[in-house]
C-alpha cells in the first residue's frame, strides 16, 4: 500500500492510497451513520442554502454528500433540521433516496434545554452546531460522521471517514477531524467562519480555535479577534469544516459541556455551542483525543449568494470527469 504522506504536522492520505483502501479485501465490522446538520437558516446567503440546487437536475450539495456516502459504505442518514421547513425538506430533498437509505429526521429548536434552563426572550437562532448533534441522541447509536449540509467535502473525504468510523467501532473517547487547507476554503465574497487546529507530532489535536471571521487581507489568510485586530494565519493551516467521525459516547460528554454553556451563556441573545468549542474544551481537560488526517479532496461550499456560480461549474466540471453521473438520483 502507499505510504501516508505526511505534511505539514496533518496526515495527508494521497489518492491512490484512497483507491487501495476502498478497495482492500475487508468485511466492515458496522455501517456507520452519516448525521447531516440542516437546520441553519443561512442568514449570510439570504436563505434555506441547504436546498438550493447547483447540480444540473436541482441537486444540491447535500444530494452529492449522500451520494458518496452510500458508496462509501454509509448504512443510515440523520438530518437535523428545523420543524418549519420540514415538509418542503422531505418533499425536496429526502424523497430522493429514502428507497436506497435508510432516513430519519430530528428537529433542532430553541427550546431543545436541559432542564431548568430556558431560552431568552428575543433569541431566534438555536444554539449552534453543537446543540444539532445533541438532537441525534436517540437516533444514532453506532459510530457516525458528522458533517455540514452546504459544503462539500469529495468522495475520498467520505472514504476516509467511514474507515475511521468503523476503527472506532468499540471504543470510546478517541475520535476523529477530516481536515482541510485553510487557503482551499475561502471565499471571495466575504468573510467565513473556521476552526483552526494545532496538533501535535502525531496528528492529534492539541487546540481548535473557532474563529468567526477569517478573509484574505492584503492577500494573506488573516482572522479578526474580540478586539477587532487583524492576525495572519499561512495558507496550509489545517482547519475544521465540521466532517467529524464520533462514537456514541459523545453524546454525554456534549450534553455536560452544554449545560456548562448555558450556566454561563443562557441569557445571551447569539451565543452559539459549537462543535470546535466543546471538542477544543474535552481536549484541554484530556478527556478526549482526536485524530487530525487531511483529506485529499477539493472543498468547496456556498456561504454567500455569489459563491454559487463557482459550486454549479466545480459541480459540473466532476460530471464531466465522470466521478458523478448528470442525474445522481434516478
Amino acid at each position: 500500500m502507499t505510504k501516508d504522506l505526511i505534511t505539514g504536522g496533518a496526515e495527508r492520505i494521497d489518492h491512490h492510497t484512497i483507491v487501495e483502501r476502498q478497495q482492500a479485501d475487508y468485511e466492515p465490522k458496522i455501517n456507520p451513520t452519516l448525521f447531516i446538520l440542516a437546520a441553519g437558516m443561512g442568514s449570510r446567503y439570504g436563505g434555506l442554502k441547504q436546498l438550493d440546487g447547483v447540480g444540473p437536475n436541482g441537486e444540491t450539495i447535500m444530494d452529492y454528500s449522500v451520494y458518496d456516502a452510500i458508496h462509501a459504505g454509509f448504512g443510515k442518514v440523520v438530518f437535523v433540521v428545523r420543524h418549519y421547513f420540514e415538509e418542503e425538506f422531505r418533499k425536496k430533498i429526502i424523497s430522493k433516496y429514502e428507497q436506497l437509505i435508510p432516513v430519519e429526521v430530528v428537529f433542532q429548536e430553541l427550546d431543545c434545554l436541559p432542564q431548568g434552563f430556558s431560552f431568552p426572550s428575543g433569541r431566534e437562532k438555536p444554539w449552534g452546531t453543537n446543540h444539532a448533534l445533541l438532537m441525534g441522541k436517540e437516533v444514532i447509536h453506532e459510530p457516525f460522521g458528522i458533517i455540514n449540509a452546504d459544503d462539500f467535502y469529495g468522495r475520498e473525504s467520505f472514504v476516509l471517514l467511514a474507515e475511521q468510523l468503523r476503527r472506532m467501532n468499540g471504543t470510546e473517547r478517541n475520535y476523529c477531524l477530516i481536515g482541510y487547507l485553510l487557503g482551499n476554503t475561502l471565499s471571495d465574497s466575504g468573510s467565513v467562519a473556521r476552526g483552526e487546529c494545532r496538533k501535535d507530532e502525531n496528528n492529534y489535536l492539541t487546540r481548535i480555535f473557532e474563529r468567526t471571521k477569517i478573509e484574505r487581507v492584503d492577500g494573506v489568510p488573516s482572522y479578526k479577534d474580540e478586539n477587532n485586530v487583524w492576525h495572519p494565519l499561512s495558507d496550509d493551516t489545517p482547519v475544521s469544516m465540521n466532517m467529524w467521525a464520533f462514537t456514541p459516547d459523545y453524546f454525554n460528554l456534549s450534553e455536560q459541556c452544554f449545560i456548562s454553556f448555558l450556566e454561563q451563556h443562557q441569557h445571551e441573545l447569539k451565543s452559539e455551542f459549537l462543535i470546535p468549542v466543546a471538542i477544543n474544551d474535552l481536549v484541554k481537560q484530556n478527556k478526549i483525543s482526536v485524530k487530525l488526517i487531511e483529506s485529499p479532496s477539493d472543498w468547496f461550499g456556498i456561504t454567500y449568494a455569489e459563491d454559487k456560480p463557482d459550486v454549479v461549474k466545480k459541480i459540473n466540471a466532476l460530471i464531466e470527469r465522470g466521478v458523478y453521473p448528470a442525474k445522481l438520483f434516478k
